[in-house]
C-alpha cells in the first residue's frame, strides 16, 4: 500500500516537472522565434496622403509598427526626424511603409505642381473662376468633379441616358471623387483692376480671370471630363479629410425640390 502511494507521487512529480520543461521550452522557442524575425520599427501610413504633402502635416498620417527585418527595406524610415522641409514625392496609400526616396526637396519638384500617381495621366481645363473655388485651388488638393449640360432638343428618344434626365432640358451630376490637382496656371493679378481694400479688413479680392486647372485621372475618367467640358461645364469642389462622399441622383430641375 505505502509502495503504491510513494509510486503515485513520484509520478505527479515527474508529471509537474515535465508540464514545467515543456512550458520553459515553449517560451524559450516563442523567444528564439521572435529573436529570429528581429522585428524593427517603421513609420507605416495610415490614410491616402497626396503628393506634395508637406512632412510637417503627415504627423496623424503615419503610425510606428514593428515588422520582421526581412520585410523592411533598408531606406525605411523609423520616424520623421530630420525629415523637416520636405514633401512626398508621390501619393502615399494606407499600409505602405515610408521610404525616404518618397520625401523629396520641394525644389527637386516642378515649380507648382505634384507628381503624377503611377498609372495616371494628366489632362488640362480652362475654368472661369467660380468654376474653381474662385481660383483658390491649388496643386496637390483633392477635389470632386461635377458636369451640368443643356440637353438638345434633337436628343432621340431612345438616348442612353439616366431616367431621370429623361424630360428635362437641363441636369447636373457628379462625375468623380478624390481627383488630384497636379497644377494650377493662372495670370498674375491686374493690381489696377483689382478693388481697393482700404479698410484693412480680411475681404479676398475678386478673381480676375480663368486659370488651366491640370488633374491627375486614369485616361477612362479624362475622356469624361473632356466631354464635359467641350459640350458642357465643368465645376470643381475641394474635398478635405472630413468631407463626406455620397453618390447623389444626377439633379433636374424636376428633382431639385424632392
Amino acid at each position: 500500500m505505502k509502495s503504491r502511494l510513494l509510486g503515485g507521487i513520484a509520478a505527479l512529480v515527474l508529471a509537474i516537472i515535465g508540464t514545467a520543461l515543456l512550458v520553459v521550452y515553449v517560451q524559450g522557442a516563442d523567444a528564439r522565434a521572435a529573436q529570429g524575425l528581429n522585428p524593427v520599427k517603421v513609420l507605416v501610413v495610415k490614410e491616402a496622403v497626396p503628393a506634395g504633402t508637406k512632412v510637417e502635416d503627415l504627423g496623424g498620417k503615419v503610425k510606428v509598427e514593428e515588422l520582421p527585418q526581412s520585410a523592411v527595406p533598408a531606406a525605411a524610415l523609423e520616424s520623421l526626424d530630420g525629415q523637416t522641409g520636405r514633401v512626398t514625392a508621390s501619393a502615399l496609400q494606407p499600409g505602405e511603409q515610408l521610404l525616404a526616396p518618397k520625401l523629396v526637396d520641394p525644389k527637386e519638384l516642378v515649380p507648382g505642381t505634384v507628381p503624377v500617381p503611377d498609372g495616371l495621366q494628366e489632362v488640362t481645363f480652362l475654368l472661369a473662376p467660380e468654376r474653381i473655388l474662385g481660383g483658390r485651388l491649388e496643386a496637390g488638393d483633392v477635389v470632386t468633379v461635377y458636369s451640368s449640360f443643356k440637353t438638345d432638343d434633337n436628343m432621340p428618344a431612345d438616348a442612353n441616358v439616366p431616367a431621370e434626365v429623361k424630360g428635362w432640358k437641363q441636369s447636373t451630376g457628379l462625375l468623380f471623387h478624390d481627383v488630384l490637382v497636379t497644377a494650377v496656371q493662372k495670370a498674375a493679378p491686374d493690381d489696377s483692376k483689382s478693388p481697393s481694400n482700404s479698410s484693412g479688413d480680411s475681404t479676398v479680392a475678386m478673381p480676375n480671370g480663368s486659370a488651366f486647372v491640370t488633374v491627375a485621372r486614369s485616361d477612362a475618367d479624362a475622356a469624361k471630363m473632356v466631354f464635359g467640358a467641350e459640350y458642357g461645364t465643368l465645376w470643381l469642389s475641394k474635398q478635405t479629410d472630413k468631407s463626406t462622399k455620397t453618390q447623389p441622383p444626377v439633379t433636374t430641375f424636376g428633382g431639385l425640390y424632392r
